[in-house]
């Protein structure tokens, strides 16, 4: 029986946090969807974390990097090595999540049905637990800004996959097909919109993205970089961000990008003053400018 199931590779990537990748772990053994292994890439942590790995949970794989490679180039490693195992389904997992059991079999039956190639569960806040943190977003054609679906809870039901633009790679279930069609992670985003990125290269090559409300997740916010609004988090998002619209926004589409996307970084700085992090000022304001000028 388990061996016609489709086979799934969790993929999950550690850095100096072996007690949030622990929890997932344990997380992780109470899955009831019986074809699946579990894979922990670790990106160059210290010395004598990776023991409690390989003591606790002897069936997880764990492949180490030799340096911190950021978030979309040492997951690549990861989708090299389940290509190499043949899995069916690649599932990206962030390490400071936990899953409810039935995550996996409601992603593999929804993105089956629906014929979908990527497929994400509902998320939400670890300390807010019924609270949505993400259920993916509609992207706008003209300035490819997310709009998120829990915005607009009311024209979602919440009970049946719906169709989206963007699902977060916080947790997202990919069809071997899929990545071989669409490629890996562009390496260039050391962390963050590298799946902004890969859903709208996806999305051109025609594949579908669904979330799943009936399968959940719990999401640590910001846990692996520092918290939400920390310098490491701002300067981050800020470089990632600049160079995903360098990217893929072209001619005079910057007259209606460029203004707006000076208005989102003045925003984010205004409310980041208002908080009392000139810190996080700094580093945000100096990842916009390595953005621009590399």
């Amino acid at each position: 029986m388990t061996s016609r199931l489709p086979s799934v590779c969790i993929l999950t990537l550690n850095w100096n946090n072996t007690s949030a990748t622990v929890d997932l772990l344990r997380s992780c053994a109470a899955i009831t969807y019986p074809n699946f292994r579990v894979v922990v890439i670790d990106n160059g942590s210290e010395t004598g974390s990776l023991d409690l790995f390989t003591a606790q949970f002897p069936t997880a794989k764990l492949i180490v990097n030799g340096s911190n490679l950021g978030f979309a180039a040492g997951m690549n490693v990861g989708i090299k090595y389940a290509l190499q195992q043949g899995s069916d389904f690649i599932c990206l997992i962030n390490n400071d999540t936990l899953l409810a059991p039935d995550m996996l079999d409601q992603l593999v039956s929804a993105a089956i049905h629906c014929e979908a190639d990527l497929a994400s569960p509902a998320i939400y806040y670890m300390n807010l637990p019924e609270r949505i943190w993400s259920i993916g977003g509609w992207r706008s054609c003209v300035t490819l800004e997310i709009t998120q679906c829990y915005r607009h809870l009311d024209d979602v039901n919440l009970q049946e996959p719906f169709v989206v633009d963007y699902v977060t790679a916080c947790g997202m279930l990919l069809r071997q097909q899929c990545v071989e069609r669409v490629g890996l992670f562009d390496e260039r985003f050391f962390m963050y919109y590298e799946d902004m990125d890969y859903c709208l290269r996806a999305k051109a090559l025609g594949s579908k993205i669904v979330v799943v409300p009936r399968a959940k997740m719990w999401h640590k916010v910001g846990a692996t970089i520092g918290g939400s609004d920390s310098p490491a988090e701002r300067y981050h998002m800020a470089l990632s961000s600049v160079r995903f619209f360098k990217k893929h926004i072209r001619g005079q589409r910057w007259l209606i990008v460029g203004p707006y996307r000076t208005a989102s970084a003045l925003k984010t700085i205004t409310r980041l003053l208002l908080k009392g992090r000139p810190d996080s000022v700094r580093a945000y304001a100096y990842g916009l400018w390595e953005g621009i000028r590399t």
